[in-house]
């Protein structure tokens, strides 16, 4: 009852502007003087467009939404409704009179006022309930010991957006007092009352003419450069400094304002934005039931939570790892609220585990994140990357073709090109596998593409953060107090961020046909030396004064240089920027039969010189580091 009777009095507001509307278009034509004649034509046509203009805006909307809320969509919601009630009033006019003795350009004034009221109406409603609930923009607000001046750097759409988010929330601890942009076009204009200042070279005087606390960069899109020239500014100030991650990072539902974080490296690599074909990736994925291994690991945990942007039916979270796979499991229930999944703790080596997965749950894709990847213990516990990097990826090879699963995406590494470590090794191998399983189906199954399984690999560099990478090892020992320690002044290696690398296997996985393996555009290599130096400014410190970097040489099984194709492989470019693909060149699994039988045999006995002796004999590019002992060897 209560809104139905709201809807009466907006309606009823709604009458009286399209009446007062129409009154003033004739007061303006006719400067104010309204003769006998002319206040009867208005007692005539008012009624007409009250009874045309009122159901023409219900039928368009414009009493279905909640007018506290007004917002740009709305205005343009009005717009359209009032120009097709006018065209209609107006086709209407001249149809029956054909306009004789009304005056045209009435009715233009009166559409274009009939707006401005209508509008004003809707504003007024969000003001009011704006006063009512005491939240009042920020900057009309007082600060107490615990609010904080934020200065944003950027005046762009996620500045815009924070501004808004601020005004509209009073209880967050948050005043904006301006904004910094090097768009000079942009100085001194306001967003939502709020100035925007000069460069961001000027933001230590800045800082002090408008006494902010805090300092958020609002800006996703720079390049590498110019974010490293934004934050090393920003950290002359000796404000804490934060940022908003770009929108592809923010996800589960959480605003703007809860996801801002200290600075990241990542962020001081200026990678693009990655644009994902939406529609292919939903068409694999939506409504289907996907595993994912290795789910509580760096990759996989990312997999899932970009995987829950395309509405799976059910995600099956298969680790090893106890302790991942409960904060995964932590995460998705408390704070990405889905709870279409399942926890499996095993190993994929356990056939009997999959076998009775995939009868009970048939899931439709399988992306395999699981594997060892530190380079160093794998080279001297080489059995175990035999055991988990090969022969577990080939039972959950055959176990997928078994079940008719429809897409499996291995995920590999850019240290399987011209392998010189037996983790790079094992895992070009996993690749010839999938070659050599993807030929093997083919030949079986006569040309009948229905039941086929579609096997790709996606190849890429290091990513930011995960278990292996240098960048938590790099903060522990400054956090300490150093030295940061780098095994060579000369090493390079590919970086990008986690959830880049996750979107990008999602994509790769949509474009596969079977037998691909895609390599993501990893950019420029960057040296690790450099890589230390950044990180260390970036936690308010100068390398070699504050904290000393040494160089220890490189470890067992470790290249100075990472490489994405070996020489010869026929890489070509897909519809994706930032994705190639090539058609391995490996060999057929009769091939390789008789050396993985030879290669299951010298794991179990813990035989490293015979199991990188054999790999050899299966990867001719491989260069195996014999100087280096496994933990057996005498």
């Amino acid at each position: 009852m209560k809104l139905r009777s709201r809807l009466l009095i907006v309606i009823l507001i709604d009458i009286l502007c399209i009446v007062a509307a129409h009154i003033l278009a004739y007061e303006l034509r006719f400067d104010l003087t309204l003769s006998d004649k002319l206040l009867n034509q208005i007692y005539q046509t008012v009624p007409l467009l009250v009874c045309l203009k009122i159901p023409i805006f219900y039928l368009m909307g414009l009493y279905r939404g909640m007018y506290r809320y007004t917002s740009m969509t709305d205005l343009i919601n009005i717009l359209k409704a009032v120009a097709v009630s006018s065209g209609i009033v107006i086709l209407t006019i001249v149809y029956t009179t054909r306009f004789q003795g009304l005056s045209r350009s009435v009715f233009i004034i009166d559409g274009i006022l009939t707006f401005l009221l209508i509008t004003g109406n809707r504003v007024s409603i969000r003001y009011f309930y704006q006063l009512k609930s005491n939240t009042r923009p920020s900057f009309l607000s007082k600060k107490d010991k615990n609010t904080k001046h934020l200065l944003l750097v950027g005046a762009g759409d996620a500045a815009e957006k924070i501004i808004r988010e601020i005004h509209s929330n009073n209880t967050l601890p948050y005043i904006i007092v301006g904004l910094v942009d090097d768009n000079p076009e942009k100085t001194q204009k306001q967003i939502h009352g709020h100035s925007i200042h000069g460069p961001i070279d000027r933001v230590e005087s800045i800082v002090r003419e408008t006494g902010a606390d805090e300092i958020l960069i609002t800006i996703s899109s720079a390049n590498s450069e110019t974010m490293q020239r934004i934050v090393n500014q920003c950290k002359k100030t000796g404000l804490p400094v934060k940022i908003m991650p770009p929108i592809g990072e923010i996800i589960g539902g959480k605003s703007a304002l809860q996801s801002i974080r200290d600075v990241a490296y990542r962020d001081l690599l200026g990678r693009e934005k990655v644009t994902l074909d939406q529609h292919k990736i939903g068409k694999y994925l939506t409504g289907k039931t996907i595993v994912v291994t290795g789910a509580g690991g760096t990759i996989g945990s990312e997999l899932c939570r970009q995987i829950l942007r395309f509405q799976p039916g059910l995600i099956i979270l298969l680790d090893a790892g106890e302790e991942n796979l409960y904060k995964i499991e932590m995460e998705f229930k408390h704070e990405l609220n889905f709870t279409k999944y399942i926890t499996v703790l095993g190993k994929i080596q356990n056939r009997n585990l999959l076998d009775t997965l995939f009868k009970k749950y048939t899931p439709s894709v399988v992306f395999h994140a699981a594997a060892y990847k530190h380079v160093p213990l794998v080279e001297i516990n080489p059995w175990e990357a035999i055991f988990n990097n090969v022969f577990a990826v080939r039972n959950l090879i055959e176990t997928s073709m078994r079940h008719n699963i429809e897409r499996f995406v291995l995920v590999s590494t850019d240290k399987a090109v011209r392998p010189t470590n037996v983790m790079g090794a094992s895992k070009r191998l996993t690749e010839m596998l999938m070659m050599a399983y993807c030929q093997k189906q083919t030949e079986t199954t006569t040309g009948d593409t229905l039941n086929k399984t579609l096997f790709m690999a996606v190849r890429f560099g290091n990513v930011l953060g995960s278990s292996g990478s240098v960048i938590p090892l790099f903060k522990r020992q400054i956090s300490q107090g150093g030295p940061v320690t780098i095994t060579d002044p000369e090493i390079t290696r590919y970086f990008m961020s986690i959830d880049e690398a996750a979107q990008l296997i999602l994509q790769a996985g949509a474009m596969g046909s079977g037998g691909e393996i895609f390599i993501l555009k990893m950019g420029t290599p960057i040296k690790i030396a450099t890589l230390a130096q950044d990180l260390i400014k970036l936690m308010g410190l100068k390398p070699g004064k504050d904290i000393k970097i040494t160089y220890t040489g490189l470890r067992p099984g470790e290249k100075l240089y990472e490489e994405l194709i070996t020489e010869g492989e026929g890489i070509v470019p897909t519809p994706h920027e930032k994705i190639m693909v090539l058609r391995g060149n490996g060999k057929s699994y009769l091939e390789i039969e008789e050396d993985l039988t030879l290669l299951a045999a010298a794991a179990k006995k813990h035989n490293s010189s015979e199991i990188k002796h054999i790999l050899k004999q299966i990867i001719p590019e491989y260069i195996p580091d014999t100087g280096t002992k496994s933990i057996v060897d005498t």
